[in-house]
């Protein structure tokens, strides 16, 4: 095998395995668990623990190293169509009402003066699809492909799911504290369900 390709794994392999990688992946697995247990919700919680994870997920994507990738292969993906829309059902009825806004952060607006209709739902369940398939990857456990997985999720971000994510926080932000008819429901006291970001409680990837 070449010396250089061999200083490039090495170079790889020590990436993935820095400290912002991990607080990334753990992040990331605690975000897929979240979305995938919105039935469990109020609207308040809900919104109240995605409030909190957003901005996380966002810092640590941000704070990751730059990652190329090593092999042109085309990654795994684990989310289909059925997941998708399963995820999608789930957090639309537990917004309701609250699910639509306007949106002018959209390539659409190219076309329109006006504000486009979006959907929460859609906005996380769009960013869980991406994350899913990531992590789907990298807990296979091969550096080759942790790296891609973490490189192809990097590019995403930067191109993608980062500005969906902060234009959700700020539909999610009108949701709770803007909305002064619903006010009270809104603002409630967490239930004891309220999500703590701990690495003891993130998925095993080995």
């Amino acid at each position: 095998m070449p010396i250089k390709f061999l200083n490039v794994m090495k170079k790889e392999s020590q990436t993935i395995f820095e400290n912002s990688s991990i607080e990334f992946v753990t992040v990331a697995a605690e975000y897929c668990v979240f979305i995938e247990n919105a039935r469990d919700y109020t609207t308040a919680s809900f919104v109240d623990k995605t409030l909190k994870i957003l901005p996380l997920l966002y810092l640590k994507a941000l704070l990751l190293p730059k990652f190329d990738r090593i092999n042109d292969d085309q990654l795994e993906v684990c989310v289909t169509e059925t997941q998708y829309e399963q995820i999608r059902q789930s957090i639309a009825k537990v917004m309701a009402d609250k699910d639509d806004y306007l949106d002018v952060f959209v390539e659409d607006m190219v076309y329109s003066d006006q504000p486009i209709g979006k959907n929460i739902s859609e906005d996380l369940a769009d960013i869980y699809q991406d994350i899913r398939d990531f992590i789907y990857v990298f807990q296979l456990g091969l550096n080759e492909t942790m790296n891609d997985s973490l490189c192809v999720c990097q590019e995403n971000f930067e191109a993608y799911w980062g500005q969906k994510l902060v234009n959700t926080l700020r539909a999610l932000h009108e949701v709770k504290y803007n909305q002064k008819s619903n006010e009270d429901d809104i603002n409630g006291e967490l239930d004891e369900n309220e999500m703590d970001i701990d690495d003891s409680d993130s998925f095993d990837f080995e």
